[in-house]
């Protein structure tokens, strides 16, 4: 199963359909190596992808590598995704790996939570919501595997305070920073009563079901996208490592929202940037409407529970139609009959 989604897979493919000479499963590790990057991907991110490429660990292999080494011994490619969700990429993708790229569909949550009604209700991000009125609350998480420095999280919360609308962050502090000095000097004595920021565990899928929400700014992580598009919220986009890049400007050609300007070269932002994403989804009417018109759109995709219970059909049955004759080289896929 692939851990990148298709929109980063074409990313990092771009100019592979100029290169035959290249072995589809090292192709990304190749034009990584000639600097063969996609214009719409900005510099810092294409440095940290090419990072991947360095000898790692005690084999010296690379990680993209391992990956290539994996990809050619593997028949077939499964992937968190489908055509529906990313459009172009997901045919290219496949193109590119040169062997079957299958759907697996979402697998989104229940749009409940799967939770028993009541759980979570005496959670105190779930009681401020409560107070809050309907759609006034920006929610800011980005993710738990690769925190902010210190200094963008200043610029982050400044520009929060900026912008003026309600927002409810679940921050994970930066490591090696005490707990006095992860927020600005002052910042929650000026933003009390209209935002509330929690460094422990706070219920994501029922905050984002709560009625109060109205935009979700994240980092763009494939699970984060699909349970905010569930319950249909604009977004505010701030990707930070891995795929996430290629993600936001998918869902920024799907018109769902915005993502906060950048420097070119280092990835830094400022909280004249945050200001002006989160009030373009938030506050202006005109920009409003389009991006909550598209993500609701974007709801009815991530909400076909019978589409991706499909897709999952369809990968078993592909699974079970595989004839082997003890050489997986030589394996070949009957289509499915669905």
């Amino acid at each position: 199963m692939l851990q990148p989604s298709a929109a980063a897979i074409a990313a990092l493919g771009c100019g592979a359909s100029e290169r035959a000479e290249l072995a589809a499963a090292s192709v990304f590790e190749q034009l990584v190596a000639v600097e063969r990057r996609d214009a719409a991907m900005p510099r810092f991110e294409w440095e940290r992808v090419a990072a991947l490429c360095a000898p790692f660990g005690a084999s010296g292999m690379s990680i993209l590598r391992r990956g290539s080494l994996t990809l050619e011994r593997c028949t077939i490619a499964a992937i968190r995704s489908c055509p529906e969700w990313e459009l172009e990429a997901f045919p290219l993708a496949g193109k590119l790996l040169g062997k079957p790229l299958v759907p697996l569909g979402l697998l989104p949550p229940s749009p409940d939570g799967s939770r028993a009604p009541g759980v979570h209700v005496d959670d105190a991000a779930v009681r401020w919501l409560d107070a809050q009125p309907l759609k006034s609350v920006v929610y800011l998480a980005l993710g738990s595997e690769v925190p902010l420095p210190v200094e963008l999280v200043h610029e982050l919360a400044l520009g929060l305070e900026l912008a003026g609308t309600r927002f409810l962050w679940a921050l994970r502090k930066p490591s090696g920073v005490d707990a006095a000095d992860v927020l600005p000097p002052g910042f929650e004595e000026r933003t009390h009563g209209h935002g509330l920021v929690t460094m422990g565990w706070v219920p994501q899928t029922t905050i984002l079901e709560h009625g109060a929400i109205g935009a979700f700014l994240t980092h763009c992580g494939r699970s984060s996208l699909i349970e905010g598009l569930l319950h249909g919220h604009p977004l505010i986009m701030l990707p930070i490592a891995t795929d996430q890049g290629s993600n936001a400007r998918l869902m920024e050609r799907r018109k769902v929202g915005l993502q906060v300007p950048r420097d070119e070269d280092d990835g830094s932002f400022d909280r004249h940037g945050v200001a002006s994403a989160v009030r373009a989804v938030m506050v202006d009417e005109d920009t409003r409407r389009v991006f909550v018109a598209n993500a609701v759109k974007m709801q009815e995709i991530v909400a076909d529970k019978e589409l991706h219970e499909r897709y999952i059909d369809e990968f078993v049955q592909q699974l079970r139609s595989y004839i082997t004759d003890g050489d997986s080289s030589t394996a070949s896929c009957r289509p499915s009959s669905s």
